[in-house]
């Protein structure tokens, strides 16, 4: 089975082909225009980027948008948690104003909306990942990317951040491997 990822992030690209072994992800062609991310939720903004993945290749497409959510802050940065920092923020800019913001040991929350889209048969379907955990009292780790330096996972309990997982290790509880696996589960059913 081939699926297009609808992603420009390398490291997204990089996670998927991991999390979705059994399947070939392709990169997105470099003249499918993806649209902006605009909407209120996550679901909101996966579904225009698989459909737009799927239109412009004629083929089965996949998109996820995923981001972090802190209590403290009423579940932002949400889907603002790419740009939270401002439209051009870096990974090390957005962490540094969540650190600021929300007090080590703040619940925090991983979600992914993976949507799936295949023009042949007209399927699609919707996947939500969730990983639940705590702010950490500084960043640690050079593994992963984005928020994972702060971010210490419930499972497996041991007070490692994101950053400090084995890659086996973060996509057996992580957001994405968790939406990857329930993709997996309905595609092989």
């Amino acid at each position: 089975m081939r699926l297009v990822l609808a992603t420009r992030n390398p490291h997204k690209l990089r996670e998927f082909r991991r999390l979705l072994e059994d399947v070939e992800i392709e990169p997105l062609a470099a003249a499918v225009e993806l649209p902006p991310e605009t909407g209120a939720t996550f679901a909101d903004n996966a579904w225009p980027k698989a459909r737009a993945a799927a239109r412009g290749t004629d083929g089965a497409a996949i998109a996820d948008d995923s981001g972090i959510e802190a209590d403290a802050l009423g579940g932002a940065p949400g889907v603002r948690s790419a740009r939270y920092s401002g439209a051009y923020a870096t990974d090390a800019e957005n962490l540094a104003r969540l650190r600021h913001e929300v007090p080590v040991g703040g619940r925090l929350a991983y979600v992914c909306a993976l949507a799936y889209v295949d023009p042949e048969d007209d399927r699609e379907r919707l996947f939500i990942g969730r990983c639940t955990g705590t702010m950490a009292a500084e960043a640690r780790g050079d593994r992963g990317f984005g928020y994972d330096p702060i971010f210490i996972p419930d499972e497996p309990g041991d007070g490692r951040t994101m950053a400090e997982l084995s890659d086996a290790e973060k996509d057996a509880l992580s957001h994405r491997g968790r939406a990857a696996r329930e993709l997996l589960a309905w595609l092989r059913s």
